[in-house]
């Protein structure tokens, strides 16, 4: 069953860019949603009789290849980011990928025929594309559009936005920045690591 609330879905979300809207033919933009989706439906079949720590690997090669966890981290963080010490970021950037694939799992935790369908043409914005998808659960219709960029020739997203209005970039920038305002990574760090463990019901270790 998918969580459909604004509260559990929130972390998960990315603030509407009004860019300029054309219809276009999606190509390989959208593989990566497709994998993406692919695998959700499969950690959603196995279910909650499934422990935490096999869904979250049936999961995490799919949000690898869906997400440039390193961007959005980076955007979220903000100038911070650059005077943190190399092992710093990379403790941060472990501990916010472990959040991100616990947050999928523990949100799409059971299958009840949900649908998802990737719609057709893509959003222009500056160089970035976004791609619209639409989850249906019943009669619930739940809009996630995904921010892409191309990286070399591979497209991943940088944001997403629930229901077109509410960026998950957005919302972690504030809080993030709140954990970060005495200019030490660590509160940021143990503040993830605490998260991870509450979703995972302590399944999962720091």
């Amino acid at each position: 069953m998918i969580r459909l609330t604004r509260r559990a879905l929130l972390p998960l979300a990315g603030a509407f860019l009004a860019g300029a809207a054309r219809a276009a033919e999606i190509g390989p933009l959208d593989e990566p949603l497709k994998a993406l989706y692919a695998a959700l439906e499969t950690t959603m079949r196995a279910g909650q009789r499934t422990p935490f720590p096999q869904r979250f690997d049936v999961l995490a090669p799919a949000v690898d290849q869906a997400f440039d966890l390193e961007t959005v981290l980076k955007v979220s963080v903000g100038l911070r980011w650059d005077a943190m010490a190399p092992d710093v970021r990379a403790r941060l950037l472990q501990a916010f990928r472990r959040f991100t694939i616990a947050t999928y799992v523990a949100n799409f935790d059971k299958y009840d025929g949900e649908r998802f369908q990737i719609l057709p043409g893509a959003r222009d914005f500056g160089t970035d594309r976004i791609v619209g998808t639409e989850i249906v659960s019943g009669g619930q219709h739940l809009r996630l559009d995904y921010v892409m960029r191309d990286g070399n020739g591979v497209w991943r997203a940088v944001d997403v936005l629930l229901e077109g209005t509410i960026s998950r970039v957005a919302v972690q920038r504030s809080d993030f920045r709140k954990l970060l305002a005495g200019g030490d990574a660590d509160a940021l760090i143990a503040s993830l690591q605490r998260k991870i463990a509450d979703l995972s019901d302590g399944a999962l270790s720091s």
